[in-house]
């Protein structure tokens, strides 16, 4: 017997994207799971209901899809979402587990079980499961492609009879998945780009993309754990801005994507540098949502502060939602895929803790918090 799996419709404002698709779904069909979404759940996805039908999934009601064994989710669910939800469901979605956790605190008075995809750790084996880089990617890729259509000028140079166009110089701000997708899409788009990150080992990937690494002396190294960085100093931090504002000066267009892990995003992009950056330039500013790289960005606006125009939008993903779906409706079947397991026709469920990774993302079990 078929295990069923729920995907509901996404509730949160902007949001386009979907958990399943109906070419992931018919995978989890050969796992011996049904896929029950809700009806209208993939339409901003450009994915209509008959495509899910095609593959063998249902269309249901919000109240069905939540009422499943097991439910996914993009992003975290509201109160009123979670009493959808019976108790023993396992629970599986983007739960911002750093933020104050509301709707952490909710699924395990609930007695939900419950998986935070930020948590699914940065190993090999991993990789495939991993959320955070795959929406990164796309993310990085989008607001090359939000710089080039609000910059007022040309990213390659482009030589015509009626004269030549220089090409734009671009700087990256943080080379993690974004940031390297970025670098990789300007120069796709011919312009000149220069990037810059507190971890020196990620020079030799900046200049594999060819791009030229900005190496800044801060005293101290950024590297954190898992492959992601660490808040430096204070100390370490006002070298950084002195260092990096005279540079950003240069630039015309400016992608910046530094995050910390539950901290507030470091000041990178002081109001000195934008004030010395030529009016029409651009930056995006990828790490609003954790208060920004700029203190002038405005979360999910587009303001121009001193002529420039700084993009503060938080979701880039939900931008290219039919891809995105595509990417994190992957990562939930190799997810699901050490999760779920048959047996003489019969498929379960079971949450082994001798896994690295559900030992890692799982916040939420039988009633406990586990994080």
């Amino acid at each position: 017997m078929n295990l069923r799996v729920g995907v509901p419709k996404e509730s949160a404002a902007g949001e386009s994207r979907v958990a399943m698709t109906p070419l992931i779904s018919k995978k989890l069909k050969k796992m011996g799971l049904t896929v029950v979404i809700e009806e209208g759940a993939g339409d901003k996805a450009c994915l209509p209901d008959a495509l899910y039908k095609a593959e063998g999934a249902e269309c249901v009601s919000a109240k069905e899809a939540w009422s499943c064994p097991i439910v996914l989710k993009v992003t975290p669910p509201t109160k009123e979402e979670i009493g959808m939800l019976p108790a023993g469901t396992l629970f599986i979605s983007l739960l911002a587990p750093y933020q104050p956790d509301l709707a952490v605190n909710a699924l395990v008075e609930k007695k939900v079980d419950a998986i935070a995809l930020e948590l699914i750790p940065r190993t090999s084996r991993a990789q495939s499961m991993d959320v955070l880089s795959s929406q990164a990617g796309i993310a990085g890729y989008r607001a090359v492609v939000e710089a080039a259509s609000r910059y007022p000028r040309f990213f390659p140079m482009m030589m015509t009879s009626a004269g030549m166009a220089k090409p734009a110089k671009a700087i990256v701000l943080g080379a993690g998945v974004a940031g390297l997708q970025a670098i990789a899409t300007i120069r796709k788009l011919g312009a000149q780009v220069e990037a810059y990150d507190v971890r020196p080992e990620v020079k030799e990937q900046i200049e594999s993309l060819g791009a030229k690494f900005i190496d800044l002396d801060v005293g101290e190294s950024g590297t954190g754990q898992g492959g992601y960085a660490k808040e430096l100093s204070a100390e370490a931090k006002a070298k950084q801005q002195a260092l990096l504002t005279e540079k950003l000066k240069t630039a015309d267009v400016i992608i910046t994507t530094a995050n910390v892990p539950g901290r507030k995003a470091p000041t990178l992009i002081t109001e000195e540098a934008v004030k010395g950056m030529r009016p029409g330039s651009v930056i995006i500013d990828m790490a609003a949502p954790s208060g920004g790289n700029c203190p002038l960005t405005e979360a999910d606006k587009v303001v121009t502060k001193h002529g420039v125009i700084i993009v503060g939008l938080t979701n880039y993903p939900a931008l290219t939602a039919f891809d995105s779906s595509q990417f994190f409706a992957g990562n939930m079947a190799h997810l699901l895929n050490i999760i779920v397991s048959t047996k003489d026709g019969q498929t379960t469920m079971h949450l082994n803790f001798e896994d690295d990774i559900i030992e890692a993302a799982c916040i939420s079990y039988q009633g406990q918090k586990r994080k």
